[in-house]
């Protein structure tokens, strides 16, 4: 089963870490620490889910990949 591709960076201007899922549209979370933004970005994909059944709404296929994980 694919999973959605999650990234992590670090955000000067919020002195923290960033983790968001592309195909999760505004699915994102803060963090201390690298590891604290990516459990936080879990918790948020699984409330972002949650909500998206609960309205009937698409929930997407994972598809993002970054170029470096692309094959030509």
């Amino acid at each position: 089963m694919k999973d959605y591709h999650i990234n992590v960076f670090y955000s000067q201007e919020d002195e923290g870490y960033i983790a968001d899922i592309p195909d999760l549209k505004q699915c994102s979370a803060f963090g201390a620490t690298p590891e604290e933004a990516l459990n936080e970005v879990l918790k948020a994909k699984e409330a972002w889910l949650k909500a998206a059944r609960s309205e009937n709404k698409i929930i997407p296929e994972p598809r993002y990949r970054p170029l470096i994980y692309q094959v030509a």
